[in-house]
């Protein structure tokens, strides 16, 4: 479910996306990790966060549609120990079988992009498989910006309505995703752990900060184009707000 997001896009957000992550989930990862498949992959920015918190040698398969980002991601995991192959298709293809042999599965901001059905499907595969999963940073639809604006409370709605949308006959979860998976890998037999893993935005990291808040007001005037968003766009943009963006990240284990 990639393959919409840029590299450049993705390489701006890797700091911010490594400040948030709930570390703490890492100590509870039942061990030993030894063999990781990252779906939706991207650039391999969750590998390079996760990869060095991790003991013993490694091996990562990173998957993802994208042909362009998974080159990128097999030749950014520099780590001694840590090998790397790729896995070309989709998410909502993942069987218990190409789960045999894997000791954990992860992703990052990926699940907002599904449908309950497919999360579903999800849990089951990693149920049927005995495999553990960490998922971060799936988009909770909260956001809190200082100063605030009049505006604010209906860019969100309209962000939100947005990111919940129907795209070729798929109803997506958007913020929906954090408690849909939460209940899907507990019907499944999964003990679930989550953690708030917002991101902090503002003038300190002006050109993310600008360009979530363009692409932020992009999608809310996308799904209401009877409201115009234009000024207030480009007065967040000439002052940059300090922004509080939510994210949950969960870790489902079984057994």
């Amino acid at each position: 479910m990639t393959g919409e997001f840029s590299e450049t896009w993705l390489g701006l957000r890797e700091p911010a996306d490594a400040a948030a992550r709930a570390g703490d989930l890492v100590a509870l990862l039942p061990e030993p990790v030894r063999t990781v498949r990252d779906l939706g992959c991207g650039t391999g920015s969750l590998g390079r966060w996760l990869a060095p918190q991790l003991p013993g040698p490694q091996h990562w398969i990173m998957a993802d549609r994208d042909p362009v980002l998974l080159e990128y991601a097999a030749a950014n995991m520099p780590f001694a120990g840590v090998t790397v192959e790729t896995s070309l298709g989709d998410v909502t293809e993942l069987t218990a079988a190409d789960l045999a042999d894997t000791d954990l599965v992860t992703c990052s901001a990926l699940l907002d992009l599904l449908t309950e059905d497919e999360v579903g499907d999800l849990a089951a595969v990693c149920a049927a498989s005995g495999t553990p999963a960490l998922f971060t940073l799936s988009v909770a639809g909260t956001v809190a910006l200082e100063p605030g604006q009049a505006e604010d409370e209906a860019v969100e709605a309209a962000f939100n309505a947005h990111q919940r949308r129907t795209v070729g006959g798929r109803r997506l979860l958007g913020p929906d995703a954090p408690d849909v998976a939460k209940a899907a890998f507990e019907k499944a037999g999964a003990t679930v752990v989550t953690r708030p893993s917002p991101w902090r935005l503002g003038p300190e990291l002006p050109e993310l900060t600008a360009e979530w808040l363009r692409g932020w007001v992009a999608a809310a005037q996308d799904q209401r184009p009877d409201l115009r968003f234009d000024r207030y766009l480009a007065g967040r943009l000439e002052h940059l707000p300090t922004a509080t963006v939510g994210h949950v990240d969960l870790l489902a284990i079984f057994g």
